[in-house]
This record gives C-alpha cells, structure tokens and sequence, in this order.
C-alpha cells in the first residue's frame, strides 16, 4: 500500500515537472524567441505589413480598402468615390455574405463556376460601370480595354493589388476629379507599379492604398 503511494505521488510529481518545463519552453521561450526573430529579420511582415500616412497607421499592403461616397439614405451600397482609384470588386462567399466594403469579418471568393447566371451578371454589371466611370469628356474606355482584375473579385476578396492595365484606364477619370494632369497621374501609377516576385512569380501590380497614399499627397502639393 505504501508503496502504491509512493509511486502515485512520484508519477504526479514527473508529470507536474514535465508540465511545467514544456508550459515554459513551449510557451513562453520558444514564442518569445520566434517573436523576437521576426521583429529583427522580419519587422514590417511581423506587423502586419502596416502603412503609414503622416505618422499614422492607415492599413495594410495585403488587404484591400473601399473608396466609396458616404452611404445616403435609401442606398444599400455606396456608391463608389471616383477621386481616388477604385480597387477591385469584393464579392463575398454567397448572396447572403457580399463583402462589399471589404468587411474583415469574412472574406472569400464567390465560389461560382463561369457558367453561373449570377457570376455572368455581376461581370457584366462590373464591366458596364467601369466602362461608365473611367470614361471622361475626349477619353472613352473599350470594352477590350477592361481587364479581367477589373470585375472579379479575387479567391480572398480582399486584394488589394490591381493590374497597371486596370490603373491606367482610371487614369483620366482621376486627373480630371482632382484637376490633376495626365503626365502627374500616369507617372503616379508607374512609380507604383511592381513587377513579378523575383523577376518570374506572380504578376506586375499595384498597391491601391499606396498609390491613393501617393495621390493624396501630390493633390494637396498641387493646390
């Protein structure tokens, strides 16, 4: 009996001390460790990949923002600011969670084949109003002009890339609504064209925040 004891209360002791040594390597030597490599190596990724305007954090490289008018009464959706370069469409996951303002609490693509009724509609819908929006007195978008990034939404919904074809085509409409020239605008929107990871991944893109960060800033230089 005494000995069954002894031994219960060696195994509860073993396991106390192995509890606490992982407890403490596990949680709190190894997370600080990593945590501290990340903020050395890796700071800018390490949180969040922020953006800054004058000192102040104003989003993320990795998730899209709206740039819409403030909603007005009777409107389900706002309509979108046209001052400022549009991002893509951000289609949620079904007909009852559309991520329309890039609401973080869900995100997804449509999951729609190509052939859907639905998908087909939204495209065309897009594909009308960008052609609408973007053209401006003595410049008119083609259809052919409109590219593909320009009405779908992308697998997260949240992009916050576009193609430099789809930021050249708004470059009227935007010098026009900020009394800007074309040469100012389109020389925005090269400065802020990336090309491919590494030369051969992905494909060349542009940051609508930082390139909206850009605007902001050369609107108020200007006026």
């Amino acid at each position: 009996m005494n000995n069954t004891v002894t031994n219960t209360a060696r195994l509860l002791g073993a396991g106390l001390r192995a509890l606490l040594v992982l407890t403490l390597v596990t949680g709190v030597i190894y997370p600080l460790v990593v945590t501290g490599i990340a903020q050395v190596l890796f700071h800018d990724k390490a949180n969040g990949s922020e953006i800054k305007a004058n000192g102040k954090v104003v989003g993320s490289s990795l998730i899209g923002q709206s740039y819409d008018l403030p909603l007005k009464k009777g409107q389900q959706t706002p309509a979108p600011d046209l001052k400022w370069f549009q991002g893509r469409p951000a289609n949620g996951l079904g007909s009852n969670s559309l991520n329309t303002q890039y609401k973080l609490i869900l995100s997804g693509a449509t999951n729609l084949s190509a052939d859907n009724k639905d998908l087909i509609q939204q495209v065309k819908a897009a594909k009308a109003a960008v052609i609408k929006d973007n053209s401006v007195p003595g410049y008119t978008v083609r259809a052919s002009e409109v590219p593909a990034d320009a009405v779908t939404s992308s697998a997260s919904g949240l992009d916050p890339n576009i193609s430099p074809q789809y930021a050249r085509i708004q470059v009227h409409r935007v010098a026009e609504k900020n009394h800007l020239s074309l040469a100012q605008v389109d020389r925005l929107v090269n400065d802020h064209t990336q090309g491919r990871t590494l030369g051969f991944m992905g494909e060349p893109r542009v940051n609508v925040l930082e390139l909206n960060i850009a605007l902001k800033a050369l609107v108020a230089k200007t006026s």
